[in-house]
């Protein structure tokens, strides 16, 4: 059987960048994301250029609902996922008594609801094929939460946490569970108020073409989680040798905007 990946988050960024990689070594690819005229747009081009077969889902799975519908209408169209890239997440940065309450409830069903419920609903069949592979985003503050991020460093370590305890839970199974962790990404993720913290200065964002590379790796041949570039590596390990008290002063000078604090 011929593989076929799903990629949440798949118009730009790194499920873009994932998708035309994973296109070019002609795999065929199920292709999630809100904007139904840029996935076509997607499709038809990857189609074109690599003679695979592309099929295309407009969900917002900030709706927990929707990810369910994503799962129905994929088997419903008779298309067997063998592989699952959970890459849909947003963030919010900023003081928590001043951000949005709504904004952050959607972004814990994205970040959160989303990932659990596709995992839960496609890891059913490739647990009966006895084969499959499956890849959380996570986040370099999955291992560093981070002041300002408040809500979304909570949500990249639960996708860790999830993705390593499901990962030994699955041994023997036939099924991988990996997860990437990207630090800062140039992406439109990104906000003005982001840019302008010392940690952007301190720790240029990569290419988003850079970190899909690592990750279409890990989703092919990778065990566990993936940290991308060295000093994402290094500054991960920060918390094992510098006490709590002052790594979070540390990290709540790294996440203020230069002159503002």
């Amino acid at each position: 059987m011929k593989d076929t990946i799903l990629i949440t988050g798949a118009t730009a960024g790194i499920g873009y960048e994932m998708a035309v990689l994973l296109a070019s070594q002609k795999f065929d690819l199920v292709l999630v994301a809100r904007q139904p005229e840029r996935l076509h747009q997607i499709k038809t081009k990857l189609e074109q250029e690599h003679n695979i077969k592309v099929h295309v889902f407009s969900k917002d799975l900030a709706d927990p609902t929707q990810a369910m519908q994503l799962y129905e209408e994929v088997r419903k169209d008779g298309i067997a996922v063998t592989m699952l890239v959970n890459n849909a997440g947003t963030g919010i940065y900023g003081d928590f008594i001043n951000t949005d309450l709504q904004a952050e409830l959607r972004m814990i069903e994205l970040n959160i609801a989303s990932v659990v419920t596709l995992t839960k609903l496609f890891i059913q069949d490739m647990i009966v094929r006895k084969s499959g592979r499956i890849m959380n985003v996570a986040s370099l503050l999955s291992f560093l939460p981070f002041p300002y991020y408040s809500v979304y460093s909570a949500t990249k370590a639960f996708v860790l946490a999830f993705s390593e305890t499901l990962a030994a839970e699955l041994e023997g199974s036939g099924v991988t569970v990996t997860t990437l962790c990207p630090g800062p990404v140039d992406t439109a993720f990104n906000t003005d108020a982001m840019w302008k913290t010392n940690a952007y200065k301190a720790n240029k964002p990569m290419p988003a073409s850079t970190v899909a590379k690592q990750g279409v790796e890990l989703l092919l041949k990778g065990k566990g989680k993936k940290i991308v570039g060295f000093n994402n590596w290094f500054i991960s390990n920060l918390p094992r040798i510098t006490p709590d008290g002052i790594m979070m002063k540390i990290k709540k000078k790294l996440a203020s905007q230069q002159s503002s604090r």
